[in-house]
């Protein structure tokens, strides 16, 4: 099974200091046909003007990954944790059994734009808690390379992101190549080209675009030029 989900026909939220596509039902934007894919329940793209940004609220059993596209994002949370994170850092936040934290462009100039990613705990109530992680950008230049898993010794031996759910993301920074990754037929795969032009199993894929895929044995990326993607392995 193969799904296209166009980027224009995702929910779109302007608000002055904030400009937002939703690739499912978020906010204000409902769509029944759109609640998610797996536990994969968000993928927000988001632009946020210079010296503003989302102010302390709180989040409960629920993994949150930023991956930032360009600008920076500044974080504080109620556990004590703070950092800045630009592109080439991922940050995940598991928010367990309660966190409160506040998410800032404080640069004076720059727009933040990022992806923020919530995908839905195998188990609730763990200790919140977050971590940066700087990608090794060899792992993700013309390849796609691991930059999340539920797999703990996985994550600790490759210094990626761990998450408490049965999933992996992927994240590629491709020139004019194909890759190919396998897959397993009984899981179900979702694709998010974050920038650029790419032939997905056959689809064309535009910037912003996504493609769902089930009962797939194989993921085929063909870009012409250059692309960025994220890729994310998950449960049925």
């Amino acid at each position: 099974m193969l799904q296209i989900r166009k980027s224009l026909e995702r929910g779109y939220a302007q608000h002055g200091w904030l400009e937002s596509f939703h690739s499912f039902s978020f906010s204000s934007y409902y769509d029944p046909k759109h609640m998610g894919f797996g536990p994969l329940r968000v993928i927000n793209e988001d632009w946020v003007q210079p010296v503003t940004g989302f102010g302390t609220h709180g989040h409960k059993d629920m993994e949150i990954i930023t991956y930032m596209l360009g600008g920076e994002l500044s974080h504080q949370d109620s556990t004590g944790g703070g950092s800045t994170i630009k592109p080439g850092q991922v940050q995940r936040m598991s928010a367990g059994k309660g966190i409160r934290h506040s998410e800032m462009n404080r640069h004076k100039t720059d727009v933040a734009h990022l992806l923020q990613i919530w995908i839905e705990p195998a188990v609730t109530g763990v200790e919140p808690g977050y971590k940066d992680h700087d990608l090794d950008i060899s792992t993700i230049t013309n390849k796609l390379g691991l930059v999340v898993t539920g797999d703990k010794a996985e994550a600790e031996r490759l210094n990626v992101a761990f998450i408490y759910q049965d999933a992996k993301m992927y994240a590629g920074r491709l020139g004019a190549q194909t890759v190919t990754l396998p897959l397993n037929a009984a899981r179900k795969g979702y694709l998010h080209l974050a920038r650029g032009k790419a032939l997905v199993n056959g689809q064309a894929l535009e910037t912003g675009d996504a493609l769902l895929m089930a009962e797939e044995s194989e993921l085929k990326i063909e870009v012409t030029d250059q692309a960025e993607v994220l890729f994310f392995d998950l449960p049925a």
